[in-house]
């Protein structure tokens, strides 16, 4: 070792690449990408938390509000007007029924760009509070967690965070896979020590027994992602319009139906909504019966949507009614219960009827996987989702802690680990770097750019390479 330049490496390492120098390799993969994941790590583990006890303490659109409960609730179009009147010049855009008997009703109403939610006591049609949809505290954590608040770029760098995040997953594995002595136990049971070797064995062990957990999260979030979700297993994934027979559809999607944020079912969002005006569908209402906001309740309950769910009103001459309940939007606790139904806005006749087990096995999947990703099948999963948030910190804040401890004493380097000498083992690196690459494109992107970056400049200019020893 250069003594004008000392690099403090630790003694489980030298062994280990001693007899496999594709250790070192694999250590300065992760180096490297956990440089550009951590500080998003930190901020999707930090705005994670807010966003699972806000959603559980207060909710999301203030469903949580109390009334107390009398003989009878008023009728949904006398709860609809005053809401209304509470916004003078707006218009009714949807209703959101309370989960129970004790809590409030919500109506959005949109005026002038803008979504408003007016909560009313169902049993006294008195307007309770009145806000901005996509304002509160929810809302803020939820903006940075999607996308750092800047749109398409935030949403792009945030997917090639997640994408590299499977890159710090396999080269961590692969490090504190058990080897010599100790074994299993030495990998799952943190080692008492002093210093470094006690944050290395904290960092590893809670790497590698949330490691699963942390590849389920990031693959549920890359779902909603712009490359890896929407162009490549949303598009495939989507049910099928096909199945609703001899019905017109709309030249719009249920996509539409979201107010900026996701509400829509992921497996829904690029189905062609079905378009009212024709004899299609299924009739349940009898004859002649009047189409309003209390019918279209009277038909949600009958059908079997209980407690909270959401009706959106027609938009537009081809608009429909449309009832959902999904856990995704906490109307429950229970994925596999999710339904969407469109009726005729003309003649109340069911149009479509789409329910989880028609979905894809992956539009299945996601809708489990959001439930749990966003902890919304109760307070077990919140305390869950509240260990894992804090596992993720703790990763993120001890891998600072492990690159202080070792960084150069000379200034101007950053102190990744060294490159091997020599790579017998190189193909099995790049088979690994292939798989991740087809598996999730931006993180093959990342990998490419930076191997070339490396190769053409970086390795060509001495104090840039120097500084990145």
């Amino acid at each position: 070792m250069n003594s004008q330049n000392p690099i403090r490496v630790d003694e489980d390492a030298v062994n280990a690449s001693s007899v496999n120098p594709f250790y070192f390799a694999a250590w300065r993969w992760h180096f490297y990408a956990g440089l550009y994941v951590i500080p998003f790590f930190i901020m999707l583990a930090i705005t994670g938390l807010g966003m699972l006890w806000i959603g559980y303490i207060d909710g999301r659109d203030g469903e949580h509000i109390a009334v107390v409960p009398q003989e009878a609730a008023l009728s949904i179009s006398a709860q609809s007007d005053a809401a209304l009147a509470s916004i003078p010049g707006g218009t009714l855009k949807q209703y959101i029924a309370p989960r129970s008997d004790d809590l409030a009703a919500i109506f959005r109403i949109d005026i002038d760009g803008d979504a408003k939610m007016v909560v009313v006591d169902p049993y006294t049609a008195e307007v309770l509070d009145t806000f901005s949809r996509r304002a509160g505290w929810y809302d803020f954590m939820d903006n940075l967690h999607s996308d750092i608040m800047i749109g398409f770029v935030g949403d792009r760098m945030i997917e090639i965070a997640a994408s590299l995040g499977m890159v710090l997953v396999v080269t961590g594995l692969y490090m504190w896979w058990p080897r010599g002595e100790g074994g299993w136990r030495k990998a799952l049971i943190p080692s008492l020590g002093r210093g470094r070797t006690l944050w290395k064995s904290l960092h590893g062990t809670v790497g590698i027994w949330i490691s699963v957990f942390l590849v389920f999260f990031l693959i549920s979030g890359l779902a909603w992602t712009g490359i890896w979700g929407s162009k490549m297993t949303q598009s495939w994934s989507q049910f099928p319009a096909e199945k609703w027979d001899n019905v017109p559809l709309s030249d719009q999607t249920h996509a539409s139906l979201n107010h900026d944020r996701k509400e829509v079912p992921w497996a829904l969002e690029l189905t062609p909504l079905p378009a009212s005006g024709s004899m299609a569908g299924v009739a349940v209402l009898e004859s002649g019966t009047v189409l309003d906001i209390n019918t279209m309740d009277m038909l949600a309950r009958k059908i079997g949507f209980e407690g909270r769910y959401q009706m959106n009103l027609p938009k537009g001459e081809t608009g429909v009614w449309t009832f959902s309940r999904d856990s995704m939007n906490s109307d429950s606790t229970s994925p596999t219960a999710d339904r969407t139904v469109h009726v005729d806005q003309y003649t109340g006749k069911i149009l479509a009827d789409a329910r989880y087990e028609d979905y894809s096995w992956a539009g299945k999947a996601m809708a489990v996987g959001i439930a749990l990703h966003m902890g919304l099948l109760g307070l077990w999963s919140v305390l869950a989702n509240t260990v894992f948030c804090l596992a993720v910190l703790f990763l993120s804040i001890s891998s600072l802690v492990l690159w202080w401890k070792r960084r150069p004493s000379r200034a101007g380097r950053i102190g990744a680990p060294p490159a091997p000498a020599n790579m017998p083992l190189w193909q099995g690196a790049v088979l690994v770097g292939a798989a991740i690459s087809i598996a999730f494109p931006l993180a093959g992107i990342t990998l490419v750019s930076v191997l070339a970056l490396d190769y053409l400049i970086l390795s060509r200019i001495s104090f840039l390479k120097r500084a990145l020893s």
